[in-house]
């Protein structure tokens, strides 16, 4: 049980799970025969052996109520986090028929835990001490975002060059060329510690194989990053805000400097992208009390999850400072206060049209953004020919759906959740539609359901 002694939802558990792979794997052992010894402690922990293909079955372990988020352990040779073996122990145990009882750990998993918070106060010692270093000399410090600042310049300024040559040859000139020269681009801003701009250029090179239309794009994206550049070159004469929402783009993401902000938080979606080098986890976050919407990214190297967790649908109290920049919702989680729980906070929701109203102003604070969060209340999904859309039930009104969210599980479970009635869903609002991501049933009794994970 958790410290406030309510489990988790099997949805909550299978938000968890790195891949799809590991949420089958993990569902087929959400049964109590491979287990054995399972059981589960007021503190938020929980354990069991797992009968697998060797003479000897595995130690499976799941801190709950750490206030880092879940922590996992497990003997079994699986690289995932969690692993199979987790998951279904945490599934085993949501299902609250009695396989996984309370009592006292085994001396294993006691030995694991008390290391493992060990290592944990280390770790705090350690942060304070090296932030106390780092201010100990500001002067250094100073000259360093100096030298910084002006390799980024110098890499921006052959940026617009390279832009300038591309428009000057024509866009033709681009497909031609192939993917090679914005490699070697990105490279260079790389090497001008500019991963931001880096970034953008690389997405350059996969616009000419995109299809019909790709000139337009590629002239969309080139007008964007030369404003980028723009900003860069002249940041001294934009709104502070402004300034700031540059350098975070360009790469100089800074730290959160905004005054913590201590609220009930709710996670209302979690999802991860990855490429060759990086898996990046974005969770969004609903205050209750104060009604902000705040985006938390932790990362991992490639084929590895990240270690921030937060199961949809679950509540804890928390302080959360933002990031500088105008418009941004980058935020960073500080000290947590209570460990996570489902709840009964929803986000309040708007109509499509207002959906739309908001990512225009969003847009208006920051011209490089690829997304908005939203919440749209009483919207019935249906589909549009081939495409899908969300119709607004009080009006004749709708937002369409995003292409790419078109071909994911989540959206028939959207539909099936609604059947035909008004739902509330939480999502991410572009220039080519709106991604749902979590969604709550409306009840007989008029309040919503249980959040339902649709990414």
């Amino acid at each position: 049980m958790t410290q406030q002694g309510v489990r988790w939802t099997a949805e909550q558990v299978l938000a968890l799970a790195p891949d799809a792979a590991s949420r089958k794997a993990g569902s087929k052992l959400a049964v109590a025969g491979p287990w054995s010894q399972a059981g589960t402690s007021d503190e938020g922990t929980v354990w069991g052996l797992c009968k697998g293909s060797g003479s000897k079955p595995y130690q499976t372990i799941v801190d709950v109520a750490d206030s880092a988020g879940p922590a996992y352990k497990c003997s079994c040779p699986s690289r995932k986090f969690p692993c199979k073996h987790a998951l279904g122990l945490l599934l085993l145990w949501a299902g609250d028929d009695g396989a996984v009882p309370p009592g006292q750990a085994p001396d294993w998993a006691e030995q694991w835990l008390s290391g493992r918070r060990a290592r944990a106060a280390e770790r705090t010692t350690r942060t304070g001490a090296a932030s106390g270093a780092a201010s100990a000399d500001p002067e250094a410090a100073r000259r360093r975002a100096e030298r910084r600042a002006e390799r980024i310049t110098a890499g921006a300024t052959e940026l617009e060059q390279r832009l300038t040559d591309l428009l000057r040859g024509g866009l033709a000139a681009a497909e031609q060329a192939g993917y090679g020269l914005w490699e070697e681009t990105a490279a260079r801003m790389v090497d001008a510690q500019a991963p931001g701009l880096a970034a953008r250029v690389r997405e350059l090179g996969a616009v000419p194989g995109s299809g019909p239309g790709w000139p337009v794009r590629l002239l969309e994206e080139c007008a964007l990053l030369h404003l980028l550049d723009q900003g860069w070159l002249r940041r001294e004469q934009l709104p502070d805000g402004l300034a700031a929402t540059v350098r975070s783009r360009v790469g100089l993401s800074g730290s959160p400097d905004g005054p913590p902000v201590r609220d009930r938080w709710l996670a209302l979606a979690q999802y991860d992208t990855s490429d060759s080098h990086l898996t990046t986890r974005r969770i969004w976050l609903h205050g209750a009390e104060s009604g902000r919407t705040a985006l938390l990214l932790s990362y991992g190297a490639a084929g590895r999850a990240p270690e921030l967790s937060l199961p949809v649908g679950l509540a804890f109290e928390a302080e959360v400072s933002a990031y500088p920049g105008a418009g941004q919702l980058r935020a960073a989680l500080g000290e947590r206060f209570t460990a996570p729980e489902p709840a009964a906070i929803r986000p309040p929701g708007v109509t499509p049209a207002a959906a739309a109203a908001r990512y225009g102003e969003a847009l208006r604070d920051d011209p490089w953004l690829d997304s908005y969060p939203v919440t749209l209340a009483r919207v019935i999904p249906v589909p549009d020919g081939e495409s899908w859309q969300l119709a607004d039930a009080d009006s004749d009104l709708a937002l369409a759906i995003n292409p790419s969210a078109r071909s994911r599980p989540g959206l028939w479970r959207l539909a099936a959740l609604s059947g035909g009635a008004p739902v509330t869903v939480f999502g991410e609002c572009d220039h080519r539609g709106f991604s749902p991501l979590t969604a709550w049933a409306e009840r007989t009794d008029g309040a919503s359901g249980q959040a339902v994970a649709l990414c």
